[in-house]
């Protein structure tokens, strides 16, 4: 790997394939243990799958070189369901090849964070109202259970447990509402701000603020009420935001672009 970042793409950069920022989660590489995974297009489909969480996750973090020989090797496959993973992973916009240098986790692109806070925003606010009008007794539950998960890994101090307790919430939510396709487009549009969140988070007291947030919600689901639903899940969302200036001083060599916008929406 070249010295320092990944190069920076320019008019001329040839890059097979470049990050599309719109789309859409180590320093030194370290493949997953040795699993036992079929070849063929579930063996791409298991690779692309860690390799996504691994990304969103900063567990790889951007400007990490992806080797492609020793991933196969530790999936026990050929180069080509890995390699199916990771043009699969660069048109979502989480890896950046180059030619000359290599494959690389991608930088977080900073323009692209505005649309996918409103694009959230837009999907969550239809999807609340209509688990408010349609939520059954026994999926009221189902989401008061996952608040409780949520209270242990904050007890705990677990902010991997309770991202993935945060993410379980929403999709619940979109679920009730009866549109269960909805989550797959939010977790599409949001991937570049998971991201940030693990850059910025996980701030003393957070976790507890969002159970409170999360509890409005389902305090006004339970009583079948469509406007404070929304109401409580707009406050939840304008909580969440982030500004430019704090990913910027977290990590800046990990974004790319450049943006005017003082704030980014719907990034816990």
């Amino acid at each position: 790997m070249p010295s320092g970042n990944p190069p920076a793409k320019t008019g001329s950069t040839a890059a097979t394939r470049s990050a599309k920022p719109g789309k859409a989660a180590p320093l030194q590489i370290r493949p997953p243990a040795r699993r036992d995974v079929r070849r063929g297009p579930t063996a791409a489909d298991a690779i692309h799958r860690d390799l996504r969480a691994e990304i969103v996750s900063l567990r790889r973090k951007p400007g990490d070189p992806i080797a492609e020989k020793q991933i196969a090797e530790a999936y026990g496959v050929s180069r080509t369901p890995v390699r199916e993973a990771v043009l699969r992973l660069a048109d979502e916009g989480l890896i950046e090849i180059f030619p000359q240098s290599g494959t690389f986790v991608a930088r977080i692109p900073l323009e692209a964070l505005p649309e996918a806070g409103v694009i959230r925003k837009v999907l969550e606010r239809a999807t609340v109202r209509f688990a408010a009008e349609r939520a059954s007794r026994s999926q009221i539950a189902a989401l008061r259970a996952c608040l409780e998960q949520q209270r242990e890994v904050d007890a705990v101090g677990d902010a991997n447990g309770f991202h993935q307790a945060d993410e379980t919430f929403h999709a619940q939510i979109t679920e009730m509402a009866g549109y269960p396709g909805f989550w797959t487009i939010i977790q599409q549009a949001k991937v570049q701000l998971d991201r940030c969140r693990r850059l910025t988070l996980p701030v003393p007291g957070r976790m507890r603020t969002v159970i409170a947030e999360h509890e409005a919600i389902v305090e006004a689901i339970a009583a079948h009420d469509p406007d404070r639903a929304e109401r409580s899940l707009i406050l939840h969302l304008d909580n969440l935001q982030i500004t430019v200036d704090d990913v910027r001083n977290a990590a800046p060599l990990y974004f790319s672009g450049s943006l005017t916008d003082a704030v980014m929406e719907g990034t816990p």
